[in-house]
């Protein structure tokens, strides 16, 4: 059969096309696996972690393995060990938390369970991989330790109740937990909701915002830290600690501000002198980049995220403005938690909770500054509450030495 020249001409086109398309797959390079809690089908049923594959070269997303049950309903927290071998699922609905062990290729496997008196709002692994912090309760806050074995969840070693001083009877609420990279100190955000109850009656006089701070010792015993707790604002929503020890800063939900502390002789807190730092509308997470320059904060009401470029020497986060004049960087519709790639420190995804997806962002690391990735949003599962980043392959990882 002989071809005119048309259609010789269209036919090596086609054929020029489709090896295009095949070596463009072929260079997909995946540097990261971006772990996604959601809701499930439906009210009491079990929820969802979602598992997202990142391009390198772009930061889209693709699906990944399939996604597993988090091993309780409602989840709302995520957090992963050190060594991104093992994941931790904190269950509000069923007050448990679940370890999961992660294989090489982003698949994760249920292995134990623990379950609290109250429920679990925010979980932390310490960087040695032997402690996993968890703050839970509705009306009271516990800070709770458990020892880690391997990843697998063991016996309690130390708990500490989080009660605002002169107010035991207040309502507390806790919202947030981290440890320090040294692995040295934790901290735990709180608002005390008889003071602060918008809509609602106020019972006390008490200041609303608090951050707990803790000493690790031996065998993980927890010391109050010298002055501790210190006040935060009116209702703080979450907390992150940099890469170097030196500084912590919490977001205030109510007052649209970021907060910042300097860290003093291991774990005592001071207000950075010249904040707090404005925010958009109701920040409800906050991330900081692995070299400890930028920091990104998530803004449910108004669907943004914030960009600083941290001041190494003081701490001082400065707005980081976007090269196209825009002071906004837009998500889908409410984040409530934010994570920078620890791959690279390239990319920045937010999980929205009214926008069922997740946002992405490249991150420019000469400026801080934040353009969207291709493609995005990317649609996931119902009301995604928490995101958790584990680097993939053995290529190496942005990380600062203190």
């Amino acid at each position: 059969m002989k071809f005119s020249k048309l259609s010789q001409l269209f036919l090596v086109s086609a054929i020029g096309l489709l090896v295009a398309t095949f070596l463009t797959a072929c260079q997909l390079v995946t540097i990261d696996y971006v772990f996604l809690a959601t809701a499930g089908t439906g009210t009491g049923s079990d929820g969802q972690i979602e598992t997202f594959a990142v391009d390198s070269q772009s930061g889209a997303l693709r699906t990944g393995a399939k996604a597993v049950s988090s091993g309780g309903v409602n989840p709302v927290a995520l957090a992963v060990s050190s060594d991104h071998n093992n994941l931790y699922a904190a269950n509000q609905g069923d007050r448990t938390v679940v370890h999961f062990t992660i294989a090489a290729n982003g698949d994760i496997t249920a292995k134990d369970t623990v379950t609290l008196n109250d429920a679990p709002v925010s979980l932390a692994v310490n960087t040695a991989g032997t402690y996993l912090y968890v703050v839970s309760g509705s009306s009271s806050a516990t800070l709770t330790e458990y020892a880690l074995s391997s990843g697998t969840i063991g016996s309690v070693t130390a708990q500490q109740s989080l009660v605002v001083p002169g107010f035991a009877g207040d309502t507390i609420v806790p919202t947030a937990v981290t440890v320090l990279a040294n692995n040295n100190a934790v901290y735990a955000t709180v608002y005390d909701q008889s003071a602060y109850n918008p809509g609602g009656t106020v019972t006390s006089n008490a200041h609303p915002g608090w951050v707990f701070g803790y000493v690790v010792g031996s065998g993980g015993a927890l010391t109050p830290a010298t002055a501790s707790p210190y006040q935060a604002g009116v209702k703080p929503s979450a907390l992150a600690a940099d890469p170097t020890n030196r500084f912590v800063y919490v977001t205030d939900f109510a007052s649209n501000q970021l907060i910042g502390y300097g860290i003093q002789s291991g774990s005592i807190l001071s207000y950075l002198i010249n904040g707090p730092f404005r925010t958009g509308s109701q920040p409800t997470s906050v991330a900081i980049d692995p070299r400890g320059l930028y920091m990104y904060v998530s803004n449910a009401l108004d669907s943004t995220v914030s960009a600083y470029d941290i001041d190494l020497k003081t701490g001082t986060p400065s707005s980081a403005i976007n090269p196209t004049g825009a002071s906004s960087n837009f998500s889908d519709t409410q984040p409530v938690s934010i994570a920078v790639d620890p791959a690279l420190g390239r990319f920045v995804y937010t999980a929205n909770y009214l926008g069922n997806s997740i946002s992405g962002f490249q991150l420019d690391p000469n400026a801080g500054t934040l353009k969207p990735t291709q493609a995005t949003p990317y649609p996931s599962g119902s009301h995604p509450t928490a995101l958790a980043i584990v680097p993939h392959g053995n290529h190496s990882s942005q990380s600062v030495t203190p």
